[in-house]
């Protein structure tokens, strides 16, 4: 007989481990990266691919399969945040019990950018309690920033990733070349969140910002030096989220520009693309900073002047200090009641800040017309 005192404790300790690759032309049949992860031939892949990409390469896909003997279905997906839905979600689950896969040697493919891999990673993680999947970026976003880590997640109630999932892929494999068909306003898109790895922790990425980065932009990264500058970026985001991957401690450094753009994202979703969101964000941030005399006039110069080599324009028709500062006190809620936003402390440092307070936000706002409106050069003091 107990007296109801008994209690047991359970632990179990997880290994998370997978790799980001690059490899060269994916879907030539001899390239047998898309097959590494799981069993080869004879074996079945369900395979998600965005619906431009399907356009695109959907002939090479299915060769790349029938050659190597694997039972392929391939259903297209939409992208775009409209997209990243409770019914996208269950369309593809319905697609994927049409067509079982097993449970660990068959991996789900998800080909596509941020807003695919972050929904197929989540029916990945839920499907079965949770089947294998691996992630293969054809946005410049995808590539540096939303596939290499394991967060996953749709949207609901027009509340971006309310819910999602933790879910390391099996693999992450990154081609280099898919990126050279992208229309260039997605490659600026991308490069705004290698720009925030840069004024927040890297300066040497910075550096090569203003020595290549335009030219890079220009041939879609396709060379060696375009290549440099998605490798230090990828190193630089892997070093952040490694030792937090399931974001145990809550002030982060890759949440610079993630504060205010959550807002702008939310209101503005069809004006803006994430990467836009983000770099308002960071530029605000920034002109926080050197009002907080963290940052020095001539490095703000040298942030304004990156844009506008690299031939961004910022769209600030959409700023409004209320979005803003609802925004900011939302992300408050998501960083357990403490605003911990990443401010950068000189180009390359950075350090969190808990009090900043509206006024500063208006005049933040207030002082990027004037930073936008003058042209700056490396000699401002």
């Amino acid at each position: 007989m107990t007296n109801g005192t008994e209690k047991w404790r359970v632990k179990h300790q997880q290994i998370i481990s997978y790799e980001v690759v690059n490899s060269y032309n994916l879907f030539h049949p001899q390239n047998p990266s898309l097959l590494s992860a799981g069993k080869g031939n004879g074996a079945r892949r369900f395979v998600v691919v965005d619906h431009y990409v399907y356009e695109k390469y959907s002939e090479k896909i299915r060769e790349y399969f029938h050659f190597n003997e694997v039972e392929a279905k391939i259903i297209p997906f939409r992208g775009g945040e409209d997209n990243k839905t409770v019914e996208s979600y269950l369309s593809i689950v319905r697609e994927l019990d049409a067509f079982p896969i097993h449970r660990r040697d068959e991996p789900i493919l998800a080909i596509g950018g941020g807003v695919l891999t972050d929904t197929i990673g989540f029916v990945a993680s839920t499907y079965r309690r949770g089947v294998p999947h691996i992630k293969i970026p054809t946005t410049l976003m995808g590539y540096i920033d939303a596939s290499i880590g394991i967060k996953t997640g749709i949207n609901f109630d027009e509340y971006k990733n309310r819910l999602g999932s933790f879910s390391p892929p099996k693999m992450v494999l990154l081609d280099r070349s898919l990126l050279g068909t992208l229309p260039r306003r997605h490659i600026l898109n991308g490069v705004c969140e290698i720009i925030k790895l840069a004024i927040i922790k890297d300066l040497q990425l910075f550096q090569m910002l203003e020595a290549d980065g335009a030219y890079s932009v220009d041939t879609f990264f396709q060379d060696e030096r375009g290549g440099a500058i998605l490798d230090r970026a990828i190193t630089g985001m892997l070093e952040e989220l490694e030792p937090n991957l399931f974001e145990e401690e809550l002030a982060r450094k890759v949440d610079f520009g993630h504060t205010f753009s959550y807002g702008l994202e939310t209101h503005h979703e069809a004006h803006l693309l994430h990467g836009e969101a983000v770099l308002l964000d960071i530029v605000l941030s920034v002109l926080i900073a050197k009002n907080r005399n963290l940052i020095s006039n001539e490095e703000t110069g040298r942030i304004f002047q990156l844009l506008a080599s690299l031939g961004i324009v910022l769209n600030t028709s959409v700023l409004d200090p209320q979005t803003l500062w609802e925004s900011l006190e939302e992300r408050t809620y998501h960083r357990n009641r403490q605003q911990r936003v990443p401010l950068p402390n000189g180009l390359g440092e950075c350090v969190f800040v808990n009090d900043i307070c509206r006024d500063e936000v208006e005049l933040s706002l207030k002082n990027l017309e004037d930073w936008i409106t003058v042209k700056h050069d490396h000699n401002i003091k």
